[in-house]
């Protein structure tokens, strides 16, 4: 290839177009170069651990040879930056099964009457409850049904809706006390 002499003083953008036309493996290994210490610096922040670290950069790269011509990357460094992180994110699920999520005091609310997770809920409080869904604005709706019903993190909501963590926390504590103003409104009249 014409470039082979000067592969140094390529872009990552023209390293990863010449990658993408030829496959040439020297190429991607000249952006392997460049990002394996920023992508294992990300990945142990995440992880914590040295071995699961390497473990996964290699999983990534090794991943990123043959996926990385399905896509039109602009910023060849953020865009691995988001694959990196979302690459530790789903180790971190899978080993833990488990999402934490950070709750304040004033966002907690014990509520006997209302839980939206509640399983065991009467029929016509469920129909209410169906009801009432159709009721809340888009943004509600899909957060209360992302948070409750596929269980998904705040910062979950915020990577599959795009929505500001602040309005994803104010989406659901309103749409909360939105339904339960309906429910009840619903309830009451049947």
């Amino acid at each position: 290839m014409k470039y082979r002499h000067k592969i140094s003083l390529l872009t990552d953008e023209e390293l990863l177009r010449i990658f993408s036309e030829s496959n040439d493996m020297l190429y991607f290994g000249e952006l392997y170069k460049r990002y394996v210490p920023k992508t294992y610096g990300l990945c142990l922040k995440y992880l914590e651990e040295k071995e699961k670290a390497q473990d996964a950069v290699m999983d990534i790269f090794q991943k990123l040879t043959t996926t990385v011509q399905q896509y039109e990357v602009e910023n060849f460094g953020t865009w691995l930056y988001s694959v990196a992180k979302n690459h530790c994110l789903q180790l971190i699920r899978k080993e833990n099964q488990t999402k934490f999520v950070k709750i304040e005091d004033a966002f907690v609310e014990n509520d006997e009457l209302f839980t939206l997770t509640d399983k065991q809920k009467p029929e016509e409080e469920l129909n209410a409850l169906e009801y009432c869904m159709g009721t809340l604005p888009d943004e509600q709706r899909q957060s209360i049904r992302l948070f409750f019903y596929e269980e998904q993190s705040y910062a979950d909501i915020v990577e599959t809706t795009g929505y500001q963590l602040s309005k994803v926390k104010s989406y659901i504590q309103n749409g909360k006390r939105n339904l339960r103003i309906c429910v009840l409104k619903v309830l009451q009249k049947g």
